[in-house]
């Protein structure tokens, strides 16, 4: 029968070699490494890190998404007889939102959160009338229509969430071989 570990493994410790002797060469020579400056951090950079930066869950930020578009879809009926065009330069950014406020475990969801949130907000403005069948049918027509709109949020879904992923694999190899992945499971 096999038997588990319970505990963590333990790191091996290396055999240190023996300090030397005062007096002799190791101490001898110090010389002191100039550090360099930090970098000055560009205003854009300091006013993006001012924004609020919240992070989602998958359903969370599908939430947040349809009910951002459901209201911005109702907002421009209201006032402005349901533009195709200002719903769709509307969505671009609650796009690019959705995709950066999602956590990194939920990332994968972003680009498919934001077509359902186009048309959960495109319902109010797509004109159906008749019943359940005429709103179906002028919410789809709506969809092939503005299909461009629909396209170019979840383009900048996928580009933010591909970048996001990106960093973060770019991240945790650093934190791999600087040696921070003491606290990983093993």
């Amino acid at each position: 029968m096999e038997q588990h570990r319970t505990g963590r493994p333990r790191p091996r410790q290396q055999p240190q070699a023996p300090l030397p002797a005062p007096g002799t060469l190791a101490d001898a020579t110090v010389y002191p490494v100039p550090t360099r400056p930090p970098r000055p951090v560009p205003p854009l950079v300091l006013a993006l890190r001012r924004l609020p930066n919240p992070r989602l869950t998958g359903l969370g930020a599908g939430l947040f998404g349809a009910a951002t578009m459901l209201a911005l879809g109702s907002l421009d009926q209201l006032l402005l007889d349901g533009s195709a065009i200002v719903y769709g330069v509307l969505f671009l950014p609650v796009s690019a939102l959705t995709a950066l406020w999602v956590r990194e475990a939920d990332l994968v969801m972003a680009p498919i959160i934001v077509p359902i949130a186009f048309t959960v907000g495109i319902v109010p403005i797509s004109g159906g009338s008749g019943g359940f069948g005429g709103q179906t049918m002028a919410v789809v027509t709506a969809l092939a229509v503005h299909a461009g709109w629909l396209y170019g949020g979840t383009l900048v879904a996928g580009i933010i969430t591909c970048v996001r992923k990106l960093r973060t694999m770019g991240r945790r190899q650093r934190r791999g071989r600087t040696g921070g992945g003491a606290g990983r499971r093993g």
